[in-house]
């Protein structure tokens, strides 16, 4: 399944220094993409303060259970970390938050980290709510974003941590999801510019471009199925139409456009690499997104496979990478293919469907997997070079200790 050309580090390998950043155009730059982090045990949804899991059997049974519901063969399981929370009186998923973020600055005191990306779900479960869950968002933003990152980066000069929201984020109200924006478009460590936006590092002296999209809202704007599977592991058909939430829906001409705003501002763009970011990925193998995925590959494939050096995404809470082929949507025999970088596991885990993956494998010939892992808690470094990329996933175990260990290396090259 995986090229010969990959490299597979093995855990615990010593981290090595990153050369200095020089002048020229092929100093390195390196940077953190990682996701799906805003999961808080402060704030949790109503639903598990009701007949709380007061034991781990209960908590074990529970979580079979719920592999067993989406068709996950039983000989795959793997019990997630369990915290019991005083307040609900019960077993809960733990959070991962803490410890990504001590292993992402741990892993950053060696490995050249400019800048880093942040691909949505930022705060669990509902976004912010502006005072719907009788919580203060102010409180909220402190202990999901300003306490636990604020290490990271803080010796760099212009760290900035590029966000994008994802669908927990719009759970609430428009106005909530704006209130997320309007907070980190004020952060010092965060940057956001609207929900969709375009922007250069300053580290990377122009040479990068990251372009952040919100694959909700635009989502929200075309027909997409839900997602189901069969005992098989393989896709229903036929399911019927999903329907958004009305305040996620495109509110104006240029939400409702942004997938031709995203290929004007990449044609435009003089950037070496350009980097696309959003919340959903173009593909994933847990088993639950691949019908939002399919509509966003007809949509996006088109100007990703024309200007995009790599796409990175979140959504599963899992460390993936994939390639995907461009030859249909180019035309061209001949078309590099796509990178897809997803890194969502910055808090929570979840597993992945080894049926489902065997089946996507099988009938979708232009999509290449090189690295699956689920239930684990990581992120990504991206280190470019010359033309190449190298993505290392960095893992750190649920012992909470943060300690960053590297498990697996990918390259590729800077798509002409």
């Amino acid at each position: 399944m995986l090229r010969s050309s990959l490299l597979r580090t093995a855990a615990l390998l010593p981290l090595l220094a990153a050369p200095a950043c020089a002048a020229d155009k092929d100093a390195e730059i390196g940077f953190i993409a990682f996701g799906d982090s805003g999961y808080h045990h402060d704030y949790m949804a109503a639903k598990e303060y009701k007949n709380p899991l007061k034991t781990l059997e209960e908590f074990m049974a529970a979580e079979k259970a719920d592999a067993a519901e989406d068709y996950l063969p039983l000989e795959s399981f793997q019990m997630p970390p369990a915290y019991f929370h005083p307040g609900i009186g019960g077993y809960i998923t733990a959070s991962g938050q803490d410890a990504v973020a001590r292993a992402m600055t741990r892993y950053c005191e060696k490995a050249l980290c400019q800048f880093a990306t942040l691909a949505g779900d930022n705060i669990y479960p509902d976004g912010a709510t502006v005072g719907a869950d009788g919580k203060d968002d102010a409180k909220r933003f402190e202990d999901i974003f300003a306490i636990p990152y604020a290490d990271f980066g803080k010796d760099v000069a212009d760290f900035k941590i590029y966000a994008a929201l994802g669908n927990h984020d719009w759970n609430t109200s428009r106005e909530g999801a704006m209130a997320q924006v309007a907070y980190l478009e004020k952060s010092p460590k965060f940057y956001m510019d609207g929900i969709f936006y375009r922007v250069s590092p300053p580290a990377t002296n122009g040479e990068v471009e990251i372009f952040v999209i919100d694959t909700d809202v635009m989502l929200a704007g075309l027909e997409v199925r839900e997602a189901e599977l069969n005992p098989d592991g393989s896709e229903v058909k036929n399911t019927p139409i999903d329907q958004p939430d009305e305040w996620v829906k495109p509110a104006n001409d240029a939400e409702r456009n942004m997938a031709k705003w995203l290929e004007e501002a990449m044609a435009s763009s003089t950037a070496k690499w350009k980097l696309v970011l959003a919340h959903h990925p173009l593909w994933s193998s847990a088993g639950g997104k691949f019908e939002q995925a399919r509509v966003l590959r007809r949509v996006l494939l088109p100007t990703l496979c024309k200007y995009a050096d790599a796409y990175l995404s979140g959504h599963e809470h899992s460390m993936e990478l994939h390639e995907t082929s461009c030859t249909a949507a180019t035309g061209n025999p001949d078309a590099e293919p796509l990178p897809e970088i997803l890194s969502g596991a910055a808090a929570k885990q979840r597993p992945l469907n080894p049926n489902f993956m065997a089946y996507q494998e099988k009938t979708y010939p232009e999509y290449k997997p090189y690295y699956r892992r689920g239930m684990v808690w990581g992120f990504a470094h991206v280190s470019l070079k010359g033309d190449e990329a190298k993505v290392t996933v960095v893992a750190t175990p649920n012992d909470e200790s943060g300690t960053p260990v590297e498990d697996f290396s990918w390259s590729f090259k800077n798509r002409p």
